[in-house]
């Protein structure tokens, strides 16, 4: 609360919230009393807009009816709860047991608080995890009648994450397998009624990912897919990234040195990057990869004021890395839909930061 009100005091007059986040962690660990402080220290900084979207991470083994009431009270719009997989065995294994019952109970709360959106992320590549295993969960998760839902490929790091050095590797799915993994409950969210967005996410068609895709106007930024086009993301706490037209800052990963800067009536900011002129173009180019899986160069060029030969020159070769992948020409370049998966490893070939090898999961 006290870097919110530090921030306050940089704020230009007249700004408001659009998109509201609480994650990072289980922001439903908090009681209902600090719910409804931090709600009004929060209003305090900014007010929030009329059309406002307020989410929420919700962890079903913290939450309880009046956490959900508070958080309902203060505005939350759209819930957002991670399942990762309904199997208890593999629940067992990654040391997260969360029953489905007790996921139905939680979806119950907020539908009976009235809250409008519901998010549920489901994990495949997970240990023991089969194409059987799998179906049953995404069938559970149908069930609870989520209005968009995420499958995000398990990122097996046991050097950044020790407590994954308890996970048997011998356990983990093969590159071919995680793809077949991914194929089968892509599928049976397709046949449940959703539309996929990008390459993780589907959303029924009346959830607002799906309207933004099919405007072209569907952004993803270091937080995922959304319908959020402003260029300004302000992030609280420790680690917390923000996002500027200038560039990125982040605060102190460490918990002691971040709040020791922000009782010292100082911002936390531990590092950050300036964006230069072809960042921002190389930036745009792969979120239109990301989100469309196709570039248009005309479009980039009347965004971003460069010229349709310049993003020639910054794409040349693309084709020639993905042959068969890619389809190139002087309009711009797509990636077929059969290969929709390795769009990362495109966007990789245009990105200018090559990431070391060790700092990374799998593409799929």
């Amino acid at each position: 609360m006290q870097e919110l009100a530090l921030a306050h005091d940089h704020l230009p007059k007249g700004v408001e919230i659009a998109h509201l986040h609480w994650g990072g962690g289980t922001p439903t660990l908090l009681n209902p009393d600090l719910i409804h402080r931090l709600g009004t220290a929060i209003r305090e900084f900014a007010p929030l807009a009329k059309d406002a979207q307020f989410s929420v991470e919700i962890d079903p083994c913290e939450v309880d009816q009046d956490r959900t009431d508070a958080l309902a009270d203060i505005g939350m719009t759209r819930a957002s709860i991670g399942v990762q997989d309904f199997d208890p065995a593999i629940q067992r294994t990654i040391g997260r047991i969360q029953s489905y019952e007790q996921t139905q109970s939680v979806v119950n709360a907020l539908r009976k608080a009235k809250v409008d959106s519901l998010n549920i992320d489901l994990l495949y590549g997970l240990p023991h995890q089969t194409a059987d295993s799998i179906s049953a969960s995404v069938r559970q998760v149908l069930s609870l009648n989520p209005d968009r839902v995420a499958l995000f490929g398990y990122a097996h790091v046991p050097w950044m994450a020790r407590r994954q050095n308890l996970i048997p590797t011998e356990a983990l799915p093969t590159p071919m397998e995680r793809l077949a993994l991914y194929e089968t409950a892509a599928e049976l969210y397709l046949k449940g009624g959703f539309d996929q967005i990008g390459i993780d996410h589907f959303a029924k068609p009346h959830d607002g990912l799906a309207r933004a895709q099919k405007l072209g106007l569907l952004r993803r930024n270091f937080q995922g897919y959304t319908e959020d086009a402003h260029t300004t993301l302000i992030g609280f706490g420790a680690s917390a990234i923000s996002r500027f037209t200038q560039g990125y800052a982040q605060n102190s990963p460490s918990t002691s040195t971040y709040q020791g800067d922000i009782r010292a009536g100082r911002f936390a900011t531990s590092r950050g990057h300036i964006l230069s002129d072809q960042d921002i173009v190389r930036g745009r180019l792969i979120e239109c990869l990301m989100c469309d899986f196709e570039v248009d160069f005309q479009r980039i060029s009347d965004e971003c004021g460069v010229s349709v030969a310049s993003l020639h020159d910054l794409c040349a070769g693309v084709d020639h890395a993905f042959p068969e992948v890619v389809d190139l020409n002087q309009d711009g370049f797509s990636i077929r839909p059969s290969a929709h998966q390795i769009v990362r490893l495109v966007a990789n070939y245009l990105d200018a930061y090559e990431m070391a090898a060790n700092t990374h999961s799998h593409a799929v």
